[in-house]
């Protein structure tokens, strides 16, 4: 199998200044071409550095994509850098770049200096794909057998322009390497643990076959996606096998499995209300808005979702969710009963099928009664109402995206349980 390694290049990432985003989506189409990512490496502005780890990596891989230090001043260094890893002799101006250059720089209004120009000089041991975006081009050094027998791009770091030289990078590989197939096949699981799931599917997971590659990802808003891998194949057999394996996982998990695929919780939910043609509404407060927000986030809910009261303060729980005062003294804000009544006076208020309800303590305090990372859930539909308490010790923003996840899922359960 093909194998590639990406290498950003530049002090701005390691010190934090900028956020690489360029690896991410380059492994994907790497990854979706067939083509196994072996490492992300993260290099300064050093030569030795450059040199050693682009040497270290074009050893043990077949492509090597790098990203930065291709700009103009002088502290972007790789393309020097290059020049000595390829052994070129010197420096050869590209002119389909160089048009390019002065395109962008009249579009702008700006005239043609000897540093911009030199944006269009590239080793004379290399190839060029233009990079029509900006004025760095794209650089392909092809090493023979006798040194490392593997390919390098050399990308501008800029996202914009490297994203956007992506496809006639994916393009050169594909006419030059015979590609193998990969499949990943996720299935999203909810309400356990991680190291509690392990445990539970461990025995399934130890019988699986050599090539198959089980990954645990876990997300506190989506849970646990499961991922299983197989590298080379044919993709018919393959997806044919990965069913035939996830019979048994799945009858080891039953209903914490939300998605046999990459759905999310709210993404799942909505399936289901459209499916039976049901509607939702949710009463939030200590989520502050957090299910509305993951729930109209998926394309299409205004066919289930009506709308929410954020009951954020005490007054409007009485006055706009029609809870009695003595109800919310007798038995407390964060309580399985005003959870109940906030999810049934937002069904009432709005006129739903379903609703949902959060009260709770995302902290930085709790109370007298309960810890930070209490939470009461409320779930109320045309068979009744239940309540689930939940209590997770994370900081104040987890603990409102456990929240409001958990609340989707037991939204999500309690509709699969009508549907039965």
């Amino acid at each position: 199998m093909i194998q590639a390694s990406i290498c950003t290049i530049g002090d701005e990432i390691l010190i934090g200044q900028v956020i690489d985003t360029n690896s991410s989506r380059i492994a994907t189409a790497l990854e979706e071409a067939g083509i196994r990512v072996t490492r992300m490496l993260s290099i300064g502005d050093n030569r030795e550095e450059i040199l050693s780890n682009l040497r270290n990596e074009l050893e043990i891989n077949d492509i090597v994509i790098t990203t930065g230090g291709l700009g103009p001043t002088k502290d972007d260094i790789t393309k020097g850098v290059l020049a000595e890893l390829s052994g070129s002799k010197g420096y050869v101006e590209n002119p389909e770049q160089l048009a390019i250059v002065q395109q962008i720089l009249h579009s702008r209004g700006l005239d043609m200096l000897e540093i911009n120009r030199a944006q269009a000089l590239v080793p004379d041991r290399c190839e060029v794909i233009p990079n029509r975006l900006g004025t760095a081009p794209v650089m392909v050094f092809r090493f023979p057998e006798d040194t490392f027998g593997a390919t390098l791009f050399a990308l501008p770091g800029v996202p914009f322009e490297a994203i956007g030289a992506l496809p006639s990078v994916m393009e050169d590989i594909r006419a030059h390497y015979p590609l193998d197939h990969i499949l990943h096949h996720s299935v999203m699981v909810y309400g356990i643990a991680e190291s509690a799931l392990s445990e539970l599917i461990a025995p399934w997971e130890d019988a699986l076959p050599k090539d198959m590659h089980l990954a645990y990802l876990p997300n506190p808003v989506t849970g646990i996606r499961l991922r299983l891998s197989i590298y080379g194949g044919e993709e018919a057999e393959q997806k044919a096998r990965v069913q035939e394996q996830l019979k048994g996982l799945e009858a080891l998990l039953g209903e914490l499995v939300y998605s046999d695929g990459d759905d999310t919780l709210q993404a799942t939910v909505g399936r289901l209300l459209k499916a039976i043609g049901k509607t939702v509404s949710t009463a939030e407060s200590c989520t502050g808005g957090m299910i509305s927000h993951l729930i109209t986030s998926v394309p299409g809910a205004s066919a289930y979702y009506l709308g929410s009261v954020i009951s954020y303060a005490v007054s409007v729980k009485k006055n706009v969710l029609g809870i009695p005062a003595e109800t919310i003294q007798t038995a407390g804000v964060v309580s399985s009963t005003v959870a109940a009544a906030m999810a049934e006076g937002v069904r009432r208020t709005i006129g739903t099928d379903y609703a949902v309800s959060t009260t709770g303590l995302a902290g930085p305090d709790g109370d007298e009664f309960n810890p930070v990372g209490t939470v009461w859930i409320g779930v109320a539909g045309p068979n009744g109402t239940k309540t689930v308490k939940k209590i997770f010790k994370n900081d104040r923003k987890r603990n409102i995206e456990r929240f409001a996840a958990s609340a989707l899922d037991e939204l999500r359960k309690m509709i699969i349980s009508d549907l039965k």
